[in-house]
């Protein structure tokens, strides 16, 4: 082994996913190892699962192959903290000891294969190596469209982001460094690594189907990803509620002299349909504007308070020997539930 060769983390956030992470841990382990044999990377390199607050055998499943099997670790959230956090947590516990990290979804539908690409690209010197999905075939016309639909709005507010990239990317170590120096709390990463300025490169793929368990990114969680990275980056929403203010005032002002010349002329009508719609316009849209407003204040107000994003409750890949220890208390509570049962 070649001593230039680099130390290989794979951060791979997981939350209820014991479906599908024996497959995960089975194909990620025949690609490293192919990697290894091939020189492309350290043979110390690990796949470093992050448990984010899983509720169900993840971590069982974690702990137990993190003995037998040299290649896996990982580490335990205290509790859920999200897909951003997770992966951050990953990537900050992983710039410690590597020089590199790769981070993608558990549920296989990122193609693993282009890991060598990613690996290719980081040796010929790029320091970002971004996962491009080449077609979004596979998805529904909802998602599609609404994918794309967010995009656009996010490049029209000059937010730059890598078109149809989640969150399938390498980072090298000074990305790594770098992208610890950004402590704030309303994390949005797929923005954030574009601003680290180092020189980056794309790989494009195929996405895949999902290999086992449900999604764990629906309507809802999806809406408030979308909204959380507009307000991170961008004051645009609150300049055009200034721009629709200005324009109200002005249009209010014609208005009151059009209503004001037809009193004067003796001109009267009842003007109720039109009174009630002006007044439910107003109401909605201030209504609207206080929601924008607010959500800019709420983002100030979880960035003041400095909270930690995460908090690690056991790491095997700064202490392997607690993987043991966490399987120990499982076979312990277990026992302890049977005799209450």
């Amino acid at each position: 082994m070649e001593n230039n060769s680099p130390l290989l983390a794979i951060v791979v956030p997981c939350y209820n996913e014991e479906e599908v992470l024996p497959e995960t841990i089975k194909q990620l382990s025949c690609c490293l190892n192919d990697l290894v044999n091939d020189q492309l990377i350290h043979m110390d390199s690990k796949i470093l699962f992050v448990d984010d607050g899983s509720r169900d055998h993840t971590w069982s499943i974690i702990a137990r192959e993190s003995i037998r099997n040299p290649l896996v670790t990982g580490i335990k959230l205290t509790r859920n903290v999200g897909h951003q956090n997770a992966l951050l947590a990953g990537y900050l516990v992983a710039k410690e000891k590597c020089d590199c990290a790769i981070s993608i979804d558990c549920d296989l539908q990122d193609d693993i294969s282009v890991i060598r690409n990613f690996i290719e690209k980081y040796h010929q010197g790029y320091e970002i190596v971004y996962g491009v999905r080449d077609s979004r075939e596979t998805d529904t016309w909802f998602k599609r469209t609404t994918a794309l639909s967010f995009y656009r709005l996010m490049k029209k507010m000059g937010i730059h982001l890598v078109h149809n990239h989640a969150d399938f990317r390498l980072l090298g170590k000074r990305a790594l460094e770098e992208l610890a120096k950004y402590e704030e709390n309303n994390l949005f990463l797929r923005g954030i690594i574009p601003l680290l300025g180092f020189k980056a490169t794309e790989v494009y793929y195929d996405r895949k189907e999902r290999f086992a368990g449900k999604t764990k990114y629906p309507l809802k969680k999806m809406l408030s990803f979308a909204i959380n990275g507009i307000t991170s980056f961008s004051m645009i929403p609150i300049r055009i509620i200034t721009f629709l203010g200005f324009v109200l005032f002005f249009i209010s002002i014609f208005a009151g002299s059009y209503a004001l010349i037809q009193k004067v002329l003796g001109f009267t009508s009842a003007g109720w349909t039109s009174l009630m719609i002006s007044i439910w316009f107003i109401g909605g849209l201030q209504l609207v504007a206080i929601g924008i407003i607010g959500e800019y204040i709420g983002k100030i107000f979880m960035e003041v308070k400095k909270r930690p994003k995460f908090a690690i409750d056991i790491d095997l890949y700064t202490k392997p020997m607690l993987g043991e220890q966490s399987i120990k208390d499982e076979i312990l509570v277990n026992l302890k539930h049977k005799k209450e049962g």
